[in-house]
């Protein structure tokens, strides 16, 4: 693909493509990380027609994608970004929590770790879908919470600078990868992009992500991921089995949380095989109102937080504090270097 492909506007003939990732899962092939850009570049800006899309999502369901074409398809992603800053005063680094399943049986608790972290100076920035049919979305907590959806960068930095939490809808942060999530609607399977909104990253400094897997292979492939291609620029990564998909500790057992950090590695929590000692007061309903109704109930602390979300807010505030020290001594050696 050259150059004047990429940026031509034109239609991407993806045949080529899906001859190597559409072959089943034991005959297809891997794409390059430059393949993958472009390609992925292309189904951004919408130059594959309907036809050769839903193939790629499909084989790529099927196959599964390999670590260079996520590489490449995050690149693809960089400039499909909203770009965020901090405000000026902070003095922790963001912290980014996708929320893209919401709740069926248990309550959704993300706006809880979320409104945590903010209340301990932390920068959080949950973002997610607004909607979705069959589940409690953190949007629509937030909302019940007096805390709308942001729908612009200069709102996020607004947020956080009055020490609350932000969350912005994808179809804000990145209207071209919405489009692709969207699309699980109409093919009925999930596609791609479900796992790139969990890694997207829109600050240009270091930011601590939290990202949610579902299956066990998962932890395996990411986590490989996440071992080799994570640069001090852009931060680190806590991983965990989700909560109904939801990047929150469970409330009765806690799920084991590994961080990953420029080629390193190491499991901070344990699994848990046992209950905890005593199983905390829940939402009675997991519907929006009751969830923000009983989590303003703990923000005032009328009610306790739950042991394992406390822990885990404990290792979110330390990790961001010291990438906030990293960037400051940087900041300050980069001045003593100019002068």
């Amino acid at each position: 693909m050259t150059a004047q492909e990429l940026s031509s506007g034109q239609t991407l003939p993806a045949a080529r493509f899906i001859k190597e990732i559409g072959r089943g899962k034991d005959g297809a092939r891997d794409l390059s990380r430059q393949d993958a850009c472009s390609l992925f570049t292309a189904m951004l800006e919408q130059r594959v027609s309907d036809l050769e899309l839903g193939a790629i999502l499909l084989s790529m369901r099927i196959k599964g994608e390999s670590i260079n074409e996520l590489a490449g398809f995050m690149d693809a992603l960089a400039p499909a970004m909203l770009k965020l800053q901090l405000p000026p005063g902070l003095t922790a680094a963001p912290v980014l929590i996708p929320s893209y399943n919401g709740a069926r049986k248990k309550a959704n608790l993300t706006p809880l770790l979320a409104s945590l972290l903010a209340r301990e100076g932390i920068p959080v920035l949950v973002h997610g879908i607004a909607e979705d049919p069959g589940r409690v979305t953190s949007a629509e907590i937030f909302q019940a919470m007096d805390l709308p959806l942001c729908l612009s960068a200069q709102e996020v930095s607004q947020r956080f600078a009055s020490g609350l939490p932000a969350m912005t809808g994808l179809d804000c942060l990145s209207p071209a990868l919405h489009r692709l999530l969207m699309l699980r609607r109409i093919l009925g399977v999930r596609n791609s992009s479900h796992t790139l909104v969990k890694m997207l990253q829109p600050f240009d400094i270091p930011a601590l992500r939290l990202y949610s897997y579902t299956h066990p292979e998962y932890l395996q492939s990411l986590g490989h991921y996440f071992s080799t291609h994570l640069t001090s620029t852009q931060g680190e990564v806590l991983m965990m089995r989700g909560t109904e998909g939801e990047a929150v500790a469970n409330t009765g057992r806690a799920q084991q949380i590994d961080r990953f950090a420029q080629g390193v590695r190491e499991t901070l929590l344990e699994k848990q095989e046992l209950l905890t000692a005593t199983e905390p007061e829940l939402p009675e309903d997991t519907d929006a109102a009751s969830t923000a109704a009983w989590i303003l109930k703990v923000l005032n602390q009328e009610l306790p937080v739950p042991a394992n979300i406390a822990e885990q807010v404990r290792l979110c505030v330390s990790i961001s504090r010291r990438l906030h020290g990293g960037i400051a001594n940087a900041v300050e050696n980069s001045s003593h270097g100019k002068a």
